[in-house]
């Protein structure tokens, strides 16, 4: 059986080459072709019975952006999965697709083997996020993470260290000669700081920055 795909893009040329490439594949059938986010969403609307199984779309989109779209889509047709293309490889649009339960996000530039892996793998029930994309937020994770790192003082990670070896409030404000109240502004700074929990998160990163060794 063919799956149905709808295909949303402001740009004609981007959804006539897209369309011609599944014309020329037997398992998909391209059902509709828009210029906007709101027309898709219309769309959906009005057909509700309509066996969509694929959106489509581009993120920078006049009325609605992509983003927009998919959260739409996986808020009210949960069933319909989504591929999110782009001319731009961003890491913080690719966190905020994860947290929306997008199925995939590709380069707009992307070969069309890429782009059938990508749609096979999603319409399989599986995700697709172009390499590229992880690898720029795996870069972005680790420069921030670095730049947290480089932006604790020796008084913090002389606290970091204390915690992370059990000593208790009255401990630490007692080694570090310090008051109890001061240690515990301390301890909460840190856990905002490093975007942590509890103590145990604390623990955690004063392992991965080498302060028990």
């Amino acid at each position: 059986m063919k799956k149905n795909i709808i295909i949303v893009d402001d740009h004609k040329m981007f959804l006539e080459g897209l369309k011609s490439i599944f014309d020329t594949e037997e398992s998909y059938n391209v059902v509709l072709t828009v210029n906007s986010a709101t027309n898709a969403l219309k769309y959906l609307e009005i057909n509700t019975a309509a066996d969509i199984d694929l959106i489509i779309t581009d993120i920078s989109m006049p009325d609605m952006d992509g983003i927009a779209l998919n959260n739409e889509i996986k808020q009210n047709f949960p069933s319909i999965k989504t591929l999110v293309v782009s001319m731009h490889e961003d890491a913080k649009v690719y966190e905020t697709l994860k947290k929306q339960n997008a199925d995939g996000y590709i380069p707009k530039n992307a070969e069309k083997k890429e782009l059938l892996t990508a749609v096979d793998q999603i319409l399989s029930g599986n995700s697709y996020f172009a390499k590229g994309v992880q690898q720029i937020h795996r870069d972005s994770i680790f420069t921030k993470e670095k730049d947290i790192i480089n932006s604790l003082t020796e008084r913090e990670k002389d606290i970091l260290r204390l915690i992370a070896k059990e000593h208790t409030t009255q401990e630490i404000a007692d080694t570090l000669f310090l008051s109890k109240h001061t240690i515990e502004s301390y301890r909460k700074n840190l856990i905002s700081k490093l975007n942590v929990r509890n103590l145990a998160g604390l623990t955690k990163y004063a392992i991965k920055l080498g302060l028990l060794d």
